[in-house]
């Protein structure tokens, strides 16, 4: 507590988000290693098949930060604010929250997957596809508990100043997955069901670790057995904090959801289609490799920013936020080279793609140079986002994250088929005209309470 209340900010975001970016990563790296031995190994069909069951495991995804970056964040104002009461119900109802939400959308997801992976536009590829999609969404789901668990344990680790623990729930169940995977894909030939029970039971050994340190006795703030349940009066803070991160991640399986169904739309037969949405799927991991570094990032100086808002210490909040700012852009042009400038993008779409199919390399390659070459300028909306929901603004988080995927890309990904001849062109120049105009649109709001802070800061505050 005294780290985050009076440490040099450089160091101690560094300190903080180093563990945060590894975990991060760490935590992408379970599907993008997945895609790497399926996509070399098992060909299109597989490829496209695991891509299209990605809008439904972001949609975990989203009801999971929806718990654990709300939980998390507002363990932070807590902390700094010395309420070690309600920093132990935070935790025991981030438990309750994760065994509810198992309960309840896992089985529905099993029990009608053909109907779920329909509307993905599984149904309108070639029926390997469909095959491989279905075989791989029914065996994963299986692991949801655990990796709800693990992820929203890890995320409060590191509210309360442990990163290095945090990280080391990520280490683990990746460290299994990458040396499972080949195991069962190649040595025992069970393809993507290999694939997605090397997942299982690599998130039940991050989630053992993640209990570990809690019922270890390291903690700062301690998992009791009678506080695991939900609070009156405790809901509705981490709710509205976690709504932002959850409407991104919605919005953000919706396009994966649009853009699939784009193709469908737009291209004439099932092998073009299958190729177009197996492109789709190198695009996603390479991007998750590139933007996890950002997003753990932004992970280290979440606990900076909460804490130096609830301690009332303006000042300190006003230089997290300019040193946050100067490393997220760094972070963003990185990524931005790395898949724009050749020969990087084609050495990126290499790894996901066989040596026998030289096409689909080539086609994955000029789709990640088209799709990200404005990459470079969303440093501002990532921060901003950041720091409205780091300081308890949840509405004004909402309206930042939505911008580029709820009132810019999606309508864009429908309308410019219509207004150009080349259909997959248009469909993948969607983003980058959604990148500018977001930026452009959170400039407003962000030099406003930049203001605000320079103000209460000129006065002591």
């Amino acid at each position: 507590m005294e780290e985050l209340s009076s440490g040099g900010l450089g160091g101690l975001l560094l300190k903080y988000s180093w563990p945060a970016l590894a975990a991060m990563t760490l935590n992408a790296l379970y599907a993008v290693v997945d895609r790497v031995f399926i996509g070399r190994g098992c060909g299109v069909d597989a490829m496209a098949g695991i891509t299209l069951v990605m809008p439904i495991m972001m949609l975990f995804g989203a009801f999971g930060v929806f718990v654990g970056a709300g939980h998390s964040a507002a363990l932070s104002i807590k902390l700094g604010e010395g309420d070690r009461t309600s920093c132990e119900k935070l935790l025991g109802q981030l438990v309750a929250f994760k065994l509810a939400f198992f309960c309840i959308l896992p089985p529905l997801i099993f029990l009608n997957a053909d109907t779920v992976l329909g509307w993905c536009g599984a149904d309108k590829t070639t029926p390997e596809a469909f095959a491989c999609a279905k075989e791989y969404l029914r065996i994963v789901v299986v692991s949801c508990l655990f990796s709800h668990l693990a992820f929203g344990l890890s995320a409060m680790q590191r509210a309360e100043g442990s990163p290095m623990s945090s990280m080391m729930c990520m280490v683990i169940g990746f460290g299994l997955n990458i040396a499972l995977d080949p195991v069962f894909i190649f040595l025992f030939g069970m393809g993507v069901a290999g694939a997605a029970w090397a997942t299982n039971i690599a998130m039940a050994a991050s989630c053992v670790w993640a209990f570990r340190y809690y019922l270890g006795g390291r903690s700062a703030v301690k998992l009791r057995l009678s506080r695991i349940g939900f609070h009156r009066g405790m809901v509705m803070k981490p709710a509205g904090i976690g709504l932002a991160p959850f409407l991104q991640q919605l919005m953000g399986a919706l396009i994966s959801v649009s853009l699939q169904l784009a193709f469908t739309r737009w291209i004439e037969d099932p092998a073009g289609r299958t190729a177009q949405i197996a492109s789709l799927g190198v695009f996603q991991s390479v991007l998750i490799l590139v933007i996890m570094p950002i997003l753990g990032c932004q992970q280290g100086l979440q606990p900076i920013l909460g804490y130096s808002w609830g301690a009332r210490n303006y000042r300190r909040v006003l230089g997290a936020l300019k040193v946050g700012f100067l490393a997220t852009t760094a972070l963003c042009f990185l990524a931005w080279f790395i898949q724009v400038v050749p020969p990087f993008p084609e050495w990126l779409a290499a790894m996901f793609v066989s040596r026998d199919d030289p096409a689909l390399c080539s086609l994955a390659a000029h789709d990640l140079r088209l799709s990200n070459c404005m990459l470079w300028c969303i440093s501002v909306n990532i921060v901003a986002t950041t720091y409205f929901q780091s300081i308890g603004k949840p509405m004004v988080a909402i309206v930042l994250s939505m911008l580029r995927q709820g009132l810019v890309l999606l309508p864009v990904i429908w309308l410019l088929p219509y207004i150009m001849d080349d259909k997959p062109f248009a469909i993948w120049l969607s983003m980058p005209v959604s990148d500018v105009l977001c930026n452009l649109a959170t400039l407003p709001p962000a030099f406003l309470h930049l203001r605000f802070l320079s103000r209460v800061r000129s006065r002591g505050a």
